[in-house]
């Protein structure tokens, strides 16, 4: 049975220069009785597009059905798992089960049995009157399992439920979870888990979708996994699947053109040109190592020499092409003449050439331009948070000015200090 419908969706936020997409044409079906991965790198629409299934913000067209209707508001057959854990901390764990209970009007003796339940289910057992501060990262995030299981939602959401753990802790979890959908006593009846993390989809799913981000979140390909679970990371199955998708997201096909009525940006804005999480130290380290290897490696070859996962790198790679520095075509990264220069070059000169790349990053353009044309030289952070926020989560706007600043204090810019939150110009001009 198919439980949810996506029929040409598109998301797009209100910009200076029009409307910007932040997803397109994304047509989409989960079907009952199965794990599906979203995955794809930061800026890809993965998040948004669980939010979109969830009925949390509204697509700016297409259609969403469950089980074959259009809804409004928030969707009746889904729950979601959030990456933070999003816990009340002023109540109990059993508190916090019960809260989804609680709004749907359950008297307190059902609520509190379905709550009882729910925290055996999940392991937690013996701490129904604990506080969220009493428990480590792992407990809380059963927590939140625990709240979104209870109310026994057609679909389980997860945002990348995993990436605030430790490694043995999301390994441990996340085993127990596909152990309980694997027997049967599971209380859904599909999960859509996001994530950035190749393996994990391939662990986890019956089929990995993957979204591309430029310049929209649109889906790159879709992969069945035909292994069976619990699946050994070891078989050549498992690796030549996971070699496949890695090249998928890795590569840089050619971009579809835009759904109708949509419009591909005229030109890089902050907005749709958000800057990777990479500092300066991690995109020159990687440069020096493709230097060393003639300006060029397969990203199989570099994740193997370094001990890295792809995600680990991608954020580098990726800032290592908006300054243009590097080229990615298919699996292979390629520094450009400018990147092997900035590679080789002493400390004194490759800041100079990194100054004259990062200027043209559209979110350290703006807050230099910015600061050129403000009184003395200096203006608050929170100027720039409020532009950005029209475009970003608040978490993503610190995600981009950290980038930033960093990019900014490098290239001798602009400084932030941090006591007053506030940019100044490296050089106030007379």
């Amino acid at each position: 049975m198919t439980l949810l419908t996506v029929t040409g969706l598109t998301k797009s936020y209100a910009g200076a220069d029009g409307e910007l997409p932040v997803l397109a044409g994304i047509d989409l079906d989960i079907h009952e009785g199965e794990i599906v991965a979203l995955l794809g790198k930061s800026g890809s629409g993965k998040s948004t597009l669980l939010r979109c299934l969830a009925g949390l913000i509204p697509p700016s067209s297409g259609t969403i059905t469950y089980r074959g209707r259009p809804f409004k508001g928030a969707n009746p057959g889904t729950t979601m798992v959030f990456q933070t854990f999003a816990l009340l901390p002023w109540l109990t764990v059993q508190q916090n089960v019960e809260v989804g209970l609680e709004t749907r009007g359950l008297p307190a003796a059902a609520r509190r049995e379905a709550a009882l339940t729910a925290i055996d289910l999940i392991g937690l057992d013996g701490f129904e009157s604990a506080y969220p501060k009493e428990l480590s990262g792992g407990m809380r995030q059963r927590v939140g399992f625990a709240r979104a299981l209870v109310v026994e939602p057609d679909i389980l959401l997860m945002d990348e439920p995993f990436s605030a753990l430790d490694v043995l802790t999301a390994e441990n979890l996340r085993g127990e979870l596909l152990e309980l959908w694997d027997s049967g006593t599971f209380p859904t009846k599909a999960i859509v888990v996001v994530t950035h993390n190749i393996e994990e989809a391939v662990l986890m799913a019956d089929r990995v979708i993957v979204l591309g981000g430029r310049p929209y979140g649109s889906i790159r390909a879709a992969y069945d996994i035909p292994l069976t679970r619990p699946r050994d990371r070891d078989v050549p199955e498992f690796s030549k699947l996971i070699d496949t998708i890695y090249r998928t997201m890795t590569g840089r096909a050619d971009t579809p053109h835009p759904p109708h009525g949509l419009r591909q940006p005229a030109k890089r804005t902050p907005a749709n040109t958000p800057l990777p999480a990479a500092s300066v130290d991690g995109l020159s380290g990687l440069a020096e190592i493709l230097q060393r290897h003639d300006g060029h490696l397969d990203f199989a070859e570099l994740t193997d020499e370094l001990s890295l996962e792809v995600d680990d790198l991608l954020p580098l790679t990726d800032a290592l092409e908006l300054l243009g520095f590097a080229a990615v075509k298919g699996s292979q990264i390629t520094l450009t003449d400018q990147g092997l220069a900035y590679s080789a070059a002493d400390v004194q000169t490759s800041k100079q050439i990194f100054a004259t790349a990062a200027i043209e990053v559209p979110l350290v353009h703006f807050i230099t331009t910015s600061l050129r044309n403000s009184v003395d030289g200096s203006l608050r952070a929170g100027f720039f948070r409020d532009v950005l926020a029209h475009h970003y989560t608040s978490e993503q706007v610190t995600q981009q000015l950290d980038a930033a600043t960093g990019w900014g204090r490098y290239a001798e810019l602009y400084t932030y200090d941090t006591r007053h939150e506030e940019y100044h110009l490296d050089t106030v001009p007379s």
